[in-house]
């Protein structure tokens, strides 16, 4: 998602560029110095911190749970749903991963950082 309009903030919302992710895909982005993962999951979007609040690993680099429409960490398969952050492993050795409100404009997606 990158093009010459990227990075645009117009009340709140910042433009990450043509909606191009596909089904199942995690991408990594920085946004003001804030690490960012954004996703495709069950055909919607969502993104939340990449930096897994655990022990600090990239859930970029993790996989989508489908069936629980969940991001996975790579290092100790602590898993966070997608729509709100929630951890849904037990025992919760971690608090929620911060999500972040994410939607589609014309072609193009647009986060705002600090909640969903």
């Amino acid at each position: 998602m990158s093009d010459d309009t990227t990075g645009r903030i117009e009340d709140g919302w910042i433009d990450l560029g043509p909606d191009d992710l596909r089904e199942g895909e995690l991408r990594a982005l920085e946004i003001d110095g804030r690490f960012v993962l954004l996703a495709r999951c069950g055909g919607a979007l969502a993104a939340m911190d990449d930096m897994c609040n655990h022990a600090g690993c990239l859930l970029s680099g993790g996989w989508i749970d489908a069936k629980k429409s969940s991001v996975v960490c790579p290092c100790h398969e602590i898993e966070f749903d997608l729509r709100t952050g929630r951890n849904l492993t037990w025992p919760r050795l971690c608090g929620d991963q911060p999500s972040h409100a994410v939607r589609v404009e014309a072609g193009r997606a647009l986060v705002r950082l600090g909640g969903a």
